[in-house]
């Protein structure tokens, strides 16, 4: 049952974009935007490609998954007694935190302000469940803004339209208290009204007391029957607030406003991987991909699926391939450091970005006309017109290049620079049983037998 209940929660949690927002479709006057504007807010972002997701409040304490509340059924007294008085992060130090994102080649953090349970890590207003009320004694927002600008990166939050805490916020068919009877009847006492000047006030806290935010992921709508949708958030008085604040700003798609074309910025499919670059009513759209390193966004000391080194790197890979962002998480611990499984992933991830980030930041998928090799994934700058070949998997001596004769100029390993032959012949004399055959106008490129020292090897072809 519980596991039955978490796969029914997920197709929801954080989101994946799969429900439709009812709202008026009319762009409003004061969401009213050029495509060229557009286009230029999101520019450092398409750019950079690669950020970091942090995950991080009182489940860390639990230290068994960031929804332990809803899944445990906890009340908000039982849950608030166990860890609030509990929190303790002594070893928070953002700057290290900014440090591993920076060498992991990442370019921009989000972290959760907020998530579901409602606890705070910002000295708020107007609630007293907060960081500066437990242990920690202080704002925890403060210092890693900081520390993420001192290291050059772009800043993010993460605010959760959920709170199983707020005593305004209705109980529904998400909550911690779902099936509880004397909850449920509480519902009548329950004022979404002030709950969303709630959310409006907090909102108005952290995008005015921190300076420039870059990037706001709101999580997360689930309309329809016992769930709450852009009129139980008011999401587009959410929004109108958030650009108004922040002009610049980068939203997410969790408003459940997915029928206008003014109620989003970006797609997000989380923890699985498109087909395709995503499209909306047969058009690209600009998406990004949330994915944990193992099956938790908080800490989880007994999860064991932690993908590896090499599949995190094919994983950005792909993304970008298919003209994406990969936005990673990691789940720090409650004394407020990342445990020794993420650090080891982050530094080989940061490893391979140091040699082959080329193929990775400005990129985007190949055009048409490139044909992907067996076992490959493509990318391309459309700026330096480069086109990057990662090989998944080694093959033995011969790369076939469908298609691309005449199309290339030079070759090379982008790790260390390397000259990589290649020739377009692509016939063979009767009986010469060495020599290698392929399509008319394909190349053949000539690799060593020996793979070299790199995770996913990439040749850069500089295109003519």
């Amino acid at each position: 049952m519980r596991t039955l209940l978490l796969n029914l929660l997920f197709i929801g949690y954080l989101g994946v974009s799969i429900a439709s927002g009812q709202g008026s479709t009319e762009t409003p006057p004061w969401a009213k935007e050029s495509q060229e504007h557009k286009d230029q807010r999101l520019a450092w972002w398409r750019h950079d490609r690669f950020g970091m997701f942090i995950h991080w409040g009182l489940y860390a304490v639990s230290a068994r998954h960031e929804w332990v509340q809803q899944i445990e059924q906890r009340s908000t007294e039982e849950y608030k007694d166990k860890y609030f008085n509990i929190f303790d992060p002594d070893l928070y130090n953002p700057k290290e935190w900014a440090a591993y994102a920076k060498e992991a080649g990442m370019k921009y953090i989000v972290l959760t302000a907020r998530h579901h349970e409602g606890f705070s890590l910002w000295d708020t207003k107007v609630s007293d469940y907060k960081a500066p009320n437990t242990p920690a004694k202080r704002d925890l927002l403060k210092p890693f803004v900081e520390a993420c600008r001192e290291a050059g990166l772009k800043v993010g939050f993460y605010y959760s339209l959920i709170d199983w805490h707020h005593p305004d916020f209705k109980v529904d068919g998400t909550h911690a208290l779902r099936n509880n009877k004397e909850a449920r009847e509480s519902n009548s006492k329950r004022d979404m009204s002030k709950y969303r000047q709630f959310m409006k006030d907090q909102i108005t806290e952290l995008l005015t007391n921190y300076g420039k935010i870059d990037l706001l992921f709101y999580d997360f709508s689930y309309p329809g029957p016992d769930g709450k949708g852009h009129d139980d958030w008011d999401s587009e008085g959410i929004l109108k607030l958030t650009r108004k604040l922040q002009p610049e700003i980068i939203v997410n798609d969790r408003l459940d406003l997915n029928d206008t074309d003014w109620g989003w910025d970006y797609k997000t499919p989380e923890q699985f991987m498109p087909s395709k670059w995503p499209e909306v009513n047969g058009k690209r759209v600009p998406w990004e991909t949330c994915q944990t390193f193992s099956g938790s966004w908080g800490y989880h000391r007994d999860e064991n699926t932690w993908k590896s080194t090499n599949q995190l790197i094919a994983m950005l890979i792909e993304v970008v391939s298919k003209g994406g962002n990969l936005l990673l998480n990691v789940g720090p611990t409650a004394r407020g450091y990342f445990d020794d499984r993420a650090t080891d992933r982050l530094a080989g991830m940061g490893k391979w970005m140091k040699y082959n980030s080329r193929s990775i930041y400005g990129c985007t998928a190949a055009p048409e006309a490139f044909k992907k090799p067996d076992n490959c994934f493509l990318t391309y700058n459309p700026d330096t017109k480069r086109l990057y070949v990662h090989l998944l998997q080694w093959p033995f001596k011969t790369l076939y290049l469908p298609d691309y004769k005449g199309k290339v100029k030079y070759a090379q390993f982008l790790h260390d620079g390397s000259e990589i032959k290649y020739t377009s012949r692509s016939s063979a004399a009767s009986g010469a049983h060495t020599t290698a055959t392929a399509g008319e106008n394909d190349l053949i490129v000539d690799l060593p037998v020996v793979k070299p020292n790199v995770e996913i090897p990439v040749i850069e072809l500089i295109l003519e």
